[in-house]
């Protein structure tokens, strides 16, 4: 009985000792998306869906609740972070091609329409991340629109 009492000791103290270390935090600028907004031009209600359901894993601004302090749930965070700006980065936008641009407004459309966005983990904590049918639809029909921008800009002659 005192090994597993020193193992638990010793495991709470690791746990302790890791509270003090932790991965960086995305907290860029906010301005980092004013790019995509001014290009993709959003209608006011599709923006504040963004906003709450896309930005935190998709750009260089994340809203950290309290729990993300806590290691190792600011690993699993940071991971889901880093593996989101990897697929589209809206903080990156303005670096991406106009063909880049439309494939990214295409992959939007596709993962939001199949619900594969939000991901499922993000919305058990992100209750106001849940897309309803009309948003579902509205970020669509507008992402759809964005999309149509980017292809006739490909076919206008350089």
């Amino acid at each position: 009985m005192k090994i597993v009492k020193k193992i638990l000791v010793a495991l709470l103290f690791v746990f302790v000792v890791m509270q003090f270390f932790g991965p960086d935090r995305n907290q860029g600028e906010l301005a980092s998306i004013d790019n995509f907004i001014a290009d993709t031009n959003p209608p006011e209600k599709v923006h504040g869906i963004l906003k709450n359901t896309c930005f935190d894993c998709h750009s260089d601004v994340t809203r950290y609740p309290w729990y993300s302090s806590i290691t190792p749930v600011n690993y699993w965070m940071a991971e889901h972070v880093e593996d989101g700006k990897k697929h589209f980065d809206v903080s990156d936008w303005e670096n991406y091609s106009v063909k880049k641009k439309r494939h990214k407004l295409e992959e939007l459309i596709e993962e939001v329409k199949e619900k594969k966005m939000p991901l499922e983990s993000y919305t058990y904590t992100h209750d106001d991340a849940k897309l309803t049918d009309e948003e579902i639809k509205a970020i669509v029909e507008w992402a759809e629109m964005a999309r149509f921008s980017y292809v006739m800009r490909e076919e206008q002659p350089q």
